[in-house]
């Protein structure tokens, strides 16, 4: 739990995506941070930017190619998402 609120004071901008093997689709994600992670139909989810969700259903690339930029003043909601995950899929990353 620490460890991500520790990276957010050395990340000066983060990036983030979903690995869908690890989702189990609860939706604590979307719940929390609806700015950047919303449900598709399959029951899984995935990260967004803006309108661009990044899923190969959406004709974009998903997983770990498919880092969305996180907007400002959501890095918190983002951290908080990675730390109630149930399936520890979220992963967060400098940009």
């Amino acid at each position: 739990m620490y460890l991500y609120k520790a990276k957010l004071m050395y990340y000066k901008d983060m990036k983030v995506w979903i690995d869908q093997d690890l989702c189990t689709g609860d939706g604590l994600c979307e719940e929390i941070c609806p700015d950047v992670f919303v449900g598709k139909d399959d029951g899984l989810f995935y990260v967004k930017e803006g309108d661009k969700i990044f899923s190969e259903e959406d004709g974009n690339v998903g997983g770990a190619q498919g880092l969305a930029v996180v907007p400002k003043g959501q890095e918190e909601a983002v951290i908080e998402s990675a730390e109630e995950c149930p399936g520890e899929c979220i992963m967060i990353e400098p940009s």
